[in-house]
């Protein structure tokens, strides 16, 4: 069922200690009955009758297992640092639509007194915000595409690094620009496409 691979020794107070043993199993299949008999041949040779083992076995399967945890702990953790990032995107996207659509109060109700409607109003700053929204959503993948590039091929702890940047997340990317620019851009068009004419001709 399974083969020793490796055993690493040493020496204390004279006497030869092995501190680990390695052990190859001949099929994958019989991961978990390999281990269940490499501790029962450990405890007899401890003389372990009852209480806890004084060894500790680790498998492929539990390597795998705290690795998964790790990778979906640091998941989640940069999913909420991006979460964050959206929201404070999408309110610097929110103010800056509003300041716009101050300054250009005059230029509304110019549009609104020759007969633009409220629709129109309404689709042009949402436009805007989803343009302004994909602009640094560009940048953004631009510079992902810049760093991967850069970073691929570097060697840390003996493993090569390559990144790839896969199309469908620049998509996904594009996509959650355009969202964030359409979301928090309501408001400020909504705000924009309820102005009278008259107040907005006399504002200054």
């Amino acid at each position: 069922m399974f083969k020793t691979a490796l055993v690493n020794s040493g020496q204390f107070r004279g006497q030869t200690v092995v501190s680990q043993i390695s052990v190859q199993v001949t099929d994958a299949s019989q991961m978990q009955a390999a281990t269940e008999q490499v501790t029962n041949i450990l405890r007899e040779r401890h003389h372990l009758t009852t209480g806890d083992n004084d060894f500790r076995i680790t498998s492929q399967d539990d390597v795998i297992a705290t690795l998964t945890q790790t990778t979906d702990t640091l998941t989640i953790f940069l999913g909420g640092i991006a979460a964050i990032s959206l929201v404070v995107g999408g309110i610097g996207i929110m103010n800056i639509m509003l300041v716009s659509v101050t300054e250009r109060t005059r230029e509304i109700g110019i549009r609104k007194a020759i007969g633009a409607r409220k629709r129109d109003i309404l689709t042009q700053f949402l436009t805007e915000a989803m343009l302004l929204s994909l602009a640094g959503g560009a940048i953004g993948i631009a510079m992902g595409w810049i760093v991967a590039h850069f970073i691929t091929g570097l060697s840390i702890s003996g493993s090569t690094l390559n990144a790839v940047v896969e199309p469908d997340t620049v998509l996904l990317a594009t996509l959650f620009s355009t969202a964030i620019g359409l979301f928090f851009g309501i408001y400020p068009a909504d705000r924009a496409a309820s102005l009278k004419p008259i107040e907005a001709l006399r504002y200054k």
